[in-house]
């Protein structure tokens, strides 16, 4: 039985459209045709969309808020007045605090710092208290959102829903959504995609679709490096999907096909999608959609795919929609003179040469000997990067004065000597801003799609402008002759 009585029916209600609260209007979200993006990637089955936006807090993540919160009640794990603890890229913390403004509760939410500050604003515009912790760090690591949350919990005597393992994720979704899609195509569905994160949307709804009809197919969209699809959880930007564990609902055994999208693609989509349907959806919701489109283009004429939208793209209007934001990063480019025609003339840029925290200073000036360079990154973990990984650089002349005060500093730790990070610029930005940026930085960090790639110098800004004023020299018509 519930802690916290349910309110009485209100009798002037009766013969009214109007809802008793907030929270009696989650669910029963619209199903829509993608037709413009059908039509431009010349898709034959029809491909529609689940808009979970209508939810009150623009997300999927609505239905498992009330679902959990209500079960905690029932079997007395949330009593009156109490607190509620639990790590959130956002959504899931939206649609707690509003179950929880209803029934009288505090919200902790714990978040890592790759998040949109958006999100984090949103969260207190909900009178939450939100707790910032680094993404590069390792799930067993203290600093960890997962290990915040968990002393937060302890320290305050709060419920912790646990989205990840909390089996009423799932049933929120078997109960809700799976029905929702088969009613609102009578029955007609054959592919189900959507994005894999606590994997509850994606597991819930699948079990009742293979209830109704086994053929009917079932995909998950993963970011590339999230360990659903064989990476090791790291690096990717687009937030609210992929994992470094599994959760308890992941089920493979329930998905046909994972497909794994990378972040310059989910980002991409999800701009196409806003500008050509008129429908504004996040990074999660481009990576599903991308792999909708791949999905929907191998179908039939006769085939129904249906991909879930997870969320708004009003909450990464700093990031996914902004156009400097996606190009220091590395996923648009701004002109045709950017920073990767010098990088093509300069060196290969296909492996970055870097060191680790605890790589000795002697082996630091042995890769600057053999590679010809004068600056390194200073990454943690193995390659691929994410930008959040580099946590310093080291320099030669740096390195020459503590070497020349101390010579012992040959063998010590690269960490006791790396000076602040280099400032990065996208391989696709200008190269006039790069130029501007090397007036006060002996070299910058170029990032492609989101991770590191190379390092660009002054003397390869110089070295391109020698390569294209010698072409300009060559006489109309031919090159050098032999």
């Amino acid at each position: 039985m519930s802690t916290i009585p349910a309110a009485p029916p209100d009798p002037r209600l009766d013969g009214t459209d109007i809802r008793a609260s907030v929270i009696d209007l989650i669910g029963a979200t619209p199903l829509v045709r993608l037709k413009r993006l059908t039509e431009v990637h010349e898709i034959p089955s029809v491909l529609a969309m689940k808009m979970e936006t209508n939810n009150p807090g623009g997300s999927s993540k609505d239905r498992p808020a009330l679902e959990m919160i209500l079960a905690a009640e029932r079997d007395g794990r949330l009593r009156p007045g109490g607190t509620i603890v639990e790590p959130t890229s956002g959504n899931t913390g939206v649609g707690l605090a509003i179950v929880a403004a209803q029934r009288g509760y505090q919200c902790v939410f714990v978040m890592t710092d790759k998040v949109a500050p958006e999100k984090i604003a949103l969260l207190q515009a909900y009178g939450a208290e939100v707790v910032v912790c680094p993404v590069a760090v390792e799930p067993d690591d203290p600093q960890s959102y997962y290990k915040v949350a968990e002393r937060l919990t302890a320290e305050r005597g709060a419920f912790r829903p646990n989205q990840y393992e909390n089996p009423d994720n799932p049933l929120s979704h078997l109960k809700t959504t799976g029905p929702e899609l088969w009613a609102q195509t009578a029955g007609r569905i054959t592919h189900f995609v959507a994005g894999a994160g606590t994997c509850g949307t994606l597991t819930g709804v699948a079990r009742f679709l293979r209830e109704r009809n086994p053929n009917i197919r079932i995909v998950a969209a993963d970011p590339e490096g999230s360990v659903f699809s064989g990476g090791s959880g790291r690096p990717y930007l687009v937030e609210g999907v992929g994992e470094d564990f599994f959760p308890a609902a992941w089920d493979p055994d329930l998905y046909d096909d994972i497909i794994a999208i990378s972040d310059k693609e989910s980002f991409l989509t999800a701009r196409e999608v806003s500008r050509t349907e008129g429908i504004l959806i996040g990074g999660s919701g481009g990576m599903a959609v991308a792999a909708a489109v791949r999905v929907a283009k191998a179908a039939t004429p006769d085939d129904i795919v249906v991909v879930l939208n997870p969320d708004s793209g009003r909450g990464y209007l700093s990031r996914v929609f902004d156009d400097g934001w996606m190009a220091n990063f590395g996923f648009l480019t701004e002109c045709d003179e950017c920073v990767g025609n010098v990088l093509s003339v300069a060196r290969d840029i296909q492996e970055l040469v870097y060191v680790n925290p605890d790589h000795t200073v002697r082996h630091a000036i042995e890769l600057m000997r053999t590679n010809a360079i004068s600056q390194l990154p200073v990454c943690k973990n193995t390659p691929p990067f994410a930008a959040a990984e580099v946590s310093g650089a080291v320099d030669e002349l740096e390195l020459m004065d503590a070497i020349a005060r101390d010579s012992s500093a040959m063998d010590t730790r690269v960490e006791t000597v790396m000076g602040p990070k280099l400032p990065t610029v996208g391989i696709g930005q200008r190269l006039d801003r790069a130029i501007s940026m090397l007036e006060t930085s002996p070299a910058l960090l170029v990032l492609s799609g989101g991770r590191p790639v190379s390092i660009l110098t002054r003397t390869d800004v110089l070295s391109y402008y020698e390569s294209i004023a010698d072409v300009d020299d060559l006489p109309a018509g031919g090159g050098a002759s032999g």
